[in-house]
């Protein structure tokens, strides 16, 4: 090891001890993202609803659906006896609308037939919002609290939410035909955020503060009562839950997959990987063994040409040269035209005129300095130019 592969080693471990002494250092940062996946610890996760679903729904089968809602119920779906072979309730709780527009129709039929569908979410499916002729409104604030409280209950209790909670209400309700189960205040104002619309020979509950089941609110205070009240309005029987985690399968195992999602791993495997990068290139630039250059082969057919055209040259056989090249021209027509080259008539010459587009005077030129030369038994230099000159001016 010579000094400056020293130096620059021990440059290396120093800059990746400062690199591990300020990420142990550095507080750790709430990660607010809204994943409401059930695998996620985050405070807008569903690691703890999921936990604690046998708690929430107790006494009943919790189901969590591996497919799409649509892929799922239709086959449950009896077309003799028209009915779902498994009644039960669905619920979907998510930040923004994922449900899928026939997963969203083929919901509405299963709460025609006597089924209850519970969505808690910040938008809802366009076809369950105009099936049910619905609208929601924006009620967009600074504020960061919201009031939520169950309108059934006396006197009302209301919960104070900070962080997670959204603006989205429902607006110009029909109190004949939906039902106000719930309402959120911010500031002076006070909307329906949780409402049950009868559909069928079931019912629809529709919920716009997903945050109420996260795990940030969860754990916070007694707003656990405040979830336990919302889903209070779900009958009894079997639960068919669609979360993210169990959408298109359960989640991977992967080694990697853990030690990405551990901070402390992954800031230590990527170091690793980028340590191994460097030590990769600066290596294999130092011992790689020179790779020697092979030079195409050479093309030599022009130089074998030259030589015997030099040969019969010297020689003075001009008789030859121009019979090698009649030779060689008539062949490239039968190959390339795929003339008869046996006759040299009027008939040849039409039809390589017609097949060429060359001048019939040319044609002629080269076909008559072709015939004097098989009629003659000697040639001079003189022949040979002017039947090449001929030859080439046609250009095939």
């Amino acid at each position: 090891m010579n000094k400056k592969s020293g130096i620059f080693i021990v440059l290396l471990v120093l800059v990746l001890l400062i690199i591990i002494i300020a990420d142990a250092m550095r507080p750790d940062t709430i990660d607010w993202t809204p994943t409401y996946a059930t695998k996620d610890k985050v405070p807008l996760g569903l690691y703890i609803f999921d936990q604690e679903s046998p708690e929430l729904f107790k006494g009943d089968t919790v189901q969590k659906l591996t497919t799409t809602p649509y892929e799922f119920f239709e086959s449950l779906y009896d077309y003799e006896s028209k009915r779902y072979r498994e009644p039960g309730n669905f619920i979907n709780i998510n930040e923004e609308n994922e449900i899928d527009d026939e997963s969203a129709k083929e919901l509405l039929y299963y709460a025609d037939h006597g089924n209850t569908i519970f969505l808690s979410m910040k938008s809802f499916p366009g076809p369950i919002l105009d099936s049910l002729k619905l609208k929601t409104g924006d009620d967009f604030t600074i504020k960061d609290s919201t009031y939520l409280s169950l309108g059934e209950k006396k006197p009302v209790k209301k919960y104070l939410f900070k962080g997670g909670t959204g603006y989205t209400y429902f607006d110009s309700l029909d109190t004949e035909k939906v039902k106000i189960l719930g309402y959120q205040t911010i500031g002076k104002k006070k909307h329906a955020d949780f409402i049950e619309v009868p559909y069928g020979y079931g019912r629809i509950l529709l919920h716009t503060q997903p945050a109420a089941f996260s795990n940030f609110h969860l754990l916070k205070d007694d707003h656990y009562k405040y979830a336990e009240g919302v889903l209070s309005y779900i009958p009894q029987g079997r639960v068919f839950w669609y979360a993210k985690k169990y959408e298109n399968g359960e989640e991977s195992d992967s080694i990697f997959r853990y030690i990405l999602s551990q901070r402390a791993l992954k800031s230590a495997f990527w170091i690793a990987i980028i340590s191994f990068l460097i030590f990769i290139f600066f290596n294999a630039k130092r011992k790689q063994r020179i790779v020697p250059e092979i030079l195409p082969l050479k093309n030599t057919t022009v130089d074998f040409a030259k030589t015997i055209g030099n040969l019969y040259l010297q020689e003075g056989d001009h008789h030859t040269i121009i019979e090698k090249k009649i030779i060689y021209f008539l062949e490239h027509i039968r190959n390339l035209y795929l003339i008869d080259t046996y006759l040299l008539d009027k008939d040849f010459i039409e039809r390589l005129h017609l097949k060429t587009g060359k001048p019939v005077e040319d044609i002629e030129k080269v076909v008559g300095l072709i015939k004097k030369h098989r009629s003659q038994l000697a040639s001079n230099e003189a022949d040979a130019l002017e039947i090449n000159k001929a030859i080439e001016k046609l250009r095939l």
